[in-house]
């Protein structure tokens, strides 16, 4: 009998929700509505001024609604295809290799940064595109079951593969590898690796990360802020010499805490219905990123304690729906795709959210569907369609 497709409406209302949600806040993010008697303040950076203004055609917005439609398009092409037709070793090994290459072109086009690909007003973000390949590559490599994952042979080619892609990532974005790296995790854990395995990982991002955060200077600036504001530790072990001539090649060890500071500002005037849509303050030159990776802020200030919990309740539905699908799914294949998307999805979403509230250290990383960024959004629906794509076969 032919199982007749059915769409999880929980789920893809969820995923709209979250796209008009996202743009109307890159809207009112580059927005500026004054209250009565009041004048733009001082702070306000000139080159902003135009959008900031109350403007319906904000030039962050038009270019996010440009890139959410064709991210839709592309999202409902992929839920109409047959997930299944992707479980090859032809698609696995060949988007991986394709993200690989262009994190190394990356690397050599952006020579400061190592993050976008530009083409005239058209940018490109790589690592973004890391994660839906990842994804799949998780999904093929774990659906023939704990066969696979005692051969040491073929887990050496899966360890040489994220490794690849997440060191290449962290070179730019070690947000983004660590949501990389999450995805991993669940998925192997849920396929049934050996413990063994799992500690030698453990060691070996452990090490990672500590050769990875002294490569920025602001890296070490931030988690130093945020674990040990007075070098206490850092004295003790005898680093203080070390740390500082660190510190004092970034811009941001004059007032480390300074970002996180505004953001609280923002959540705690939002109070529990917000100031209103276009009406926030700290978006004005206080708050650096407010559109992008602190949007978050914004949104707890304009829509109060209720938006942000409405936006968290829409991350919880797709956790739920991502993770009953993951449960239900009628192949492996098909249940290590959903679990490793809704997982990168959703951990990065609460990343984001907690840099904003101070739970971690600050951290450049969009908060998916909601900050302005035509990669993320891409990237992120591109999950979305394979997602749906399972569920649509598998309700």
């Amino acid at each position: 009998m032919v199982r007749r497709e059915r769409t999880d409406w929980y789920l893809l209302g969820s995923i709209l929700a979250l796209l008009v949600f996202g743009l109307l806040m890159v809207w009112s993010a580059t927005q500026y509505s004054p209250p009565p008697k009041s004048e733009i303040p001082a702070v306000l950076a000139p080159d902003r001024t135009d959008h900031l203004l109350l403007n319906y055609r904000s030039p962050r917005f038009l270019k996010q609604l440009g890139a959410a439609v064709f991210a839709l398009a592309l999202m409902l092409a992929l839920q109409r295809r047959d997930y299944r037709k992707l479980n090859s070793a032809q698609w696995a090994y060949g988007v991986t290799a394709l993200s690989l290459a262009l994190l190394v072109v990356v690397f050599l086009a952006d020579p400061k940064d190592h993050r976008f690909l530009r083409l005239g007003p058209l940018g490109l973000q790589p690592s973004e595109l890391a994660k839906p390949a990842l994804a799949l590559f998780l999904a093929y490599f774990a659906a023939p079951g704990v066969k696979t994952l005692r051969d040491s042979r073929k887990l050496t080619q899966a360890a040489v593969t994220v490794g690849l892609m997440s060191g290449a990532v962290m070179l730019a974005d070690l947000g983004t590898a660590a949501v990389l790296l999450a995805g991993t995790t669940v998925v192997f854990l849920a396929a049934g690796l050996e413990r063994r395995y799992f500690r030698i990982a453990i060691w070996f991002a452990a090490v990672s990360l500590v050769i990875a955060i002294p490569i920025h200077p602001y890296r070490l600036v931030r988690v130093v802020a945020y674990a040990d504001p007075e070098l206490k530790l850092v004295t003790w072990l005898g680093l203080r010499e070390v740390v500082q001539q660190q510190l004092e090649k970034s811009k941001a060890s004059q007032d480390p805490r300074y970002q996180l500071r505004q953001s609280l500002l923002a959540l705690g005037s939002g109070g529990a219905f917000g100031v209103g849509l276009t009406k926030g303050q700290q978006k004005l030159g206080y708050l650096p990123e407010a559109h992008n990776d602190f949007i978050f802020a914004v949104v707890g200030e304009e829509l109060g304690f209720a938006g942000c919990c409405g936006l968290l309740i829409l991350f919880l539905l797709i956790l739920w729906r991502g993770l009953r699908l993951a449960r239900s799914a009628l192949d492996e294949f098909g249940r290590y795709l959903a679990l490793g998307t809704t997982t990168m999805i959703v951990f990065q979403a609460l990343l984001n959210m907690s840099v904003a509230v101070g739970l971690l250290p600050t951290k450049g990383m969009p908060l998916p569907m909601i900050s302005d960024g035509g990669s993320s959004l891409v990237g992120t629906l591109i999950m979305f369609g394979i997602l749906l794509s399972v569920s649509e076969r598998n309700g």
